[in-house]
C-alpha cells in the first residue's frame, strides 16, 4: 500500500496555521517585517484600481498582483494592501512609501 503524505496540522505540537492559510486561500509568509498572509490575484479577477504601497503607482484592472495583510489576528479589509508582485518581493529593499 502506498504511503500517504500526512499534513503537519494533525501532528501533536505542530504550529496551527493562520486562518487564511488554513482555509487554503492565502499563504503565510515571514520576513524581517513580520508575519503576513498573502494571496495572489490573477489578472482576470482584478477588477478594481488599487494603489501599490511599494511604488505608489496604480494597479490597474486586469493586472495580476498580491494582497497582503498582517498574520496576527484575523484582520479586516482595512488591513489588506494590494501590491505589485515585484514590489512585494522587493519590500525589504524598498520600504512602503506614500507620496502626498
Amino acid at each position: 500500500m502506498p504511503r500517504r503524505n500526512r499534513s503537519r496540522r494533525g501532528r501533536p505540537g505542530a504550529p496551527a496555521p493562520a486562518l487564511g492559510a488554513a482555509t487554503g486561500w492565502a499563504q503565510a509568509e515571514s520576513g524581517s517585517d513580520g508575519d503576513w498572509l498573502v494571496r495572489t490575484v490573477p489578472g482576470v479577477q482584478a477588477t478594481k484600481f488599487y494603489r501599490c504601497p511599494g511604488c505608489d503607482h496604480e494597479i490597474r484592472p486586469g493586472t495580476p498582483h498580491v494582497v497582503a495583510w498582517p498574520a496576527e489576528g484575523v484582520g479586516s479589509s482595512a488591513d489588506r494592501r494590494h501590491w505589485h508582485r515585484a514590489c512585494w518581493q522587493a519590500r525589504q529593499r524598498r520600504r512602503p512609501t506614500r507620496r502626498r
